[in-house]
């Protein structure tokens, strides 16, 4: 008995909720006439660990695997920095009506946790596939 409600909650647990209207609308990859959008991802496959973000000097985020954020920015230089373990960092120099991507990856193991950070900008056509398959944070 004990082994079928086991096995009911671990099926449950991997049912994929549908995408919010927000996370469709994301997926779209409209740009903006007077902004700039940046997409934050995490692959599927990395690391289970949470991964801090500052995005600029104001705002935080945590990405966590096959997840995504996005990030309408004034024109002009933006800094995206990872938070501990590593200070891994990227810099993008946006445009008004253009869309980029930068990829967040974390590497870690169970016994020490998370252990270092990577950030990469990434062609639109590789951003647009991770994207699709992420889920909006």
């Amino acid at each position: 008995m004990w082994r079928l409600l086991l096995s009911a909650l671990v099926l449950a647990g991997c049912v994929q909720l549908p995408p919010s209207p927000q996370d469709i609308q994301a997926k779209k990859f409209e740009s903006l006439p007077d902004k700039a959008v940046i997409y934050i991802v995490r692959s599927k496959v990395d690391s289970v660990f949470g991964g801090t973000l500052w995005l600029g000097d104001r705002a935080q985020i945590t990405t966590y695997a096959g997840t995504y954020y996005r990030w309408e920015v004034t024109p002009g230089s933006h800094r995206i920095a990872a938070y501990a373990p590593s200070n891994a960092s990227v810099t993008v120099q946006t445009s008004a009506g253009r869309v980029y991507f930068v990829q967040h990856t974390v590497f870690g193991d169970l016994r020490a946790g998370p252990l270092v950070s990577f950030l990469e900008q990434i062609h639109e056509r590789d951003g647009r596939v991770l994207v699709a398959q992420a889920q909006l944070l």
